[in-house]
């Protein structure tokens, strides 16, 4: 987030303990803007799922013939979605307009700063060897009706990351894509249950837990390009947390 502030301004105000961020509150817009720079994916409201199942229009883009899973799009794409309870809406800019989701010039704002905050994580991502696949936004408006990026950004939890220098040639394998994200936990659970529809989850076996952690901490190593150091005992007590957000300034 500091380093995209030139793009849009952000909720972010400080960091003052590496489990605690403090944020300017704001009123979260109720869509979720997904961007897109390839084809891919396996849940009901992704990309290719629904190209795969004969759609040629999703979310107000139109899509061409003839592509692949994990082709890169000829441009990045926005494909929004409403936040349900249960399960995301794909929805089109014209729909989030008309259903007064978000205002004309709101969405403007939004769209724009999604494009560039995409194109600015993919270019930082190919430096250090990764393709930025896709991501999630969410925006708010703060105290004076100001559009403000909150939540994260570019983090594992809402983006999908791929190797680059291996894709081609698992391509031609036909292999799907190294990725460093969760998505190979996604897999796991969309083989061994209904993620959407069933009520309870199984849990997931250790040995994927432990391989997450281990995913999120190289990606973090690699984005940053800083050593993780998980924080010390003495930095979990409630104390502890409590007396470094006491330390922070806080914006009223």
């Amino acid at each position: 987030m500091e380093c995209t502030r030139d793009i849009v301004p952000n909720a972010l105000v400080a960091t003052p303990h590496p489990y605690v961020s403090i944020m300017e509150e704001c009123e979260p817009l109720p869509v979720e803007v997904v961007v897109r720079g390839y084809i891919t994916g396996t849940t009901d409201t992704s990309l290719w799922t629904q190209y795969d199942r004969g759609v040629r229009n999703y979310c107000g883009n139109p899509l061409p013939e003839g592509l692949r899973k994990n082709d890169k799009l000829e441009r990045n794409l926005i494909t929004p979605t409403t936040k349900a309870v249960d399960h995301d809406e794909p929805i089109s800019p014209e729909g989030i307009i008309e259903r007064g989701l978000v205002s004309e010039g709101h969405w403007a704002e939004v769209s724009q700063a999604a494009l560039e905050l995409f194109a600015f994580g993919q270019r930082e991502a190919k430096k250090r060897g990764l393709l930025l696949v896709d991501t999630k936004y969410e925006f708010g408006l703060d105290a004076e009706g100001r559009v403000k990026l909150i939540d994260e950004v570019h983090t594992p939890d809402s983006s999908r990351y791929w190797l680059a220098d291996s894709l081609d040639e698992r391509r031609a394998a036909g292999l799907e894509p190294e990725n460093i994200d969760k998505e190979f936990l996604r897999l796991w659970f969309a083989a061994h249950c209904d993620p959407y529809g069933d009520e309870v989850l199984p849990e997931a076996p250790e040995e994927l837990v432990e391989e997450l952690s281990r995913r999120y901490v190289a990606l973090y190593e690699t984005i940053t390009g800083q050593a993780f150091a998980p924080a010390s005992p003495d930095q979990l007590t409630e104390e502890a947390i409590e007396e470094a957000i006491a330390k922070s300034i806080v914006v009223e």
